[in-house]
């Protein structure tokens, strides 16, 4: 039997789209993509930052282009899934990535982070498969994954509306799996990453206590942009549907 496994030595022959990807997990998906091959469309809301990056990866010898992208907006998703085709002729995965955290208690009654956490993680994401899908379709394959949390499987203090936009992001996406047999859907569940994620935390006693445990136990965001490529890589008939990936420590 042939082995069609694609390893680190196989090319990553994809054309990929990836929100987010200014910094954090966004960014180190980017740059192990293209490591791998794989020409990148990166979009972030901090246009210099998603240039600068794009900018690295042409430098290294890679193909990246940066659009700045709000997925708030859903005209930009749409621009970013046009770019991929018109630049390069195809768009074969899009990577939802992008997402914020101000997390609070509820009783803080911080109703504009709420608003924010639902437009940006969860109407994002949906602007992202309204984008996707006609592309898809017009080629009869392609490869929507979806970063969530941990936080869609447990719910700790103070994460509430954050845990219920990741929730329903993986409702979303297993709804859309079931829906399009012929197209592969991935959710990746990242646990604590050691990134800028805490910097929303508006309380700063709340934020101290979450970047000392950060820097204690988080992953590198390597470890997410892994969990990313691996299953981006399988064969087209192989379908990685959820990956959770936490630090050991925590629970």
């Amino acid at each position: 039997m042939t082995d069609t496994r694609t390893t680190a030595h196989h090319p990553l022959d994809k054309v990929v789209a990836i929100t987010g990807a200014g910094s954090g997990i966004g960014r180190a998906t980017a740059l192990a993509l293209a490591e791998r091959g794989a020409t990148v469309v990166l979009g972030a809301r901090n246009a210099d930052r998603v240039e600068q990056v794009a900018a690295g990866i042409r430098e290294n010898g890679g193909r990246a282009v940066a659009v700045p992208t709000d997925v708030r907006r859903r005209a930009d998703l749409v621009r970013l899934t046009d770019t991929a085709v018109s630049a390069f002729g195809r768009l074969d995965v899009l990577v939802n990535n992008a997402g914020i955290g101000p997390i609070s208690p509820l009783e803080d009654l911080r109703v504009d982070e709420w608003d924010d956490m639902i437009d940006v993680n969860l109407r994002g994401v949906l602007h992202g498969i309204a984008a996707a899908l006609p592309v898809f379709r017009r080629r009869r394959a392609g490869h929507l994954v979806t970063v969530a949390s941990t936080a869609a499987y447990r719910t700790a203090p103070g994460q509430a509306v954050y845990a219920a936009t990741k929730t329903a992001v993986r409702t979303v996406c297993e709804g859309l799996r079931q829906e399009v047999g012929d197209l592969r859907v991935t959710i990746v569940s990242p646990g604590f990453v050691h990134t800028d994620f805490v910097n929303a935390v508006a309380d700063p006693d709340a934020r101290a206590a979450m970047t000392a445990r950060r820097d204690a136990i988080a992953m590198d965001p390597i470890a997410i942009a892994d969990a990313i490529a691996y299953a981006i890589a399988q064969p087209d008939q192989i379908d990685v549907n959820e990956i959770v990936v936490r630090p050991t420590a925590q629970r």
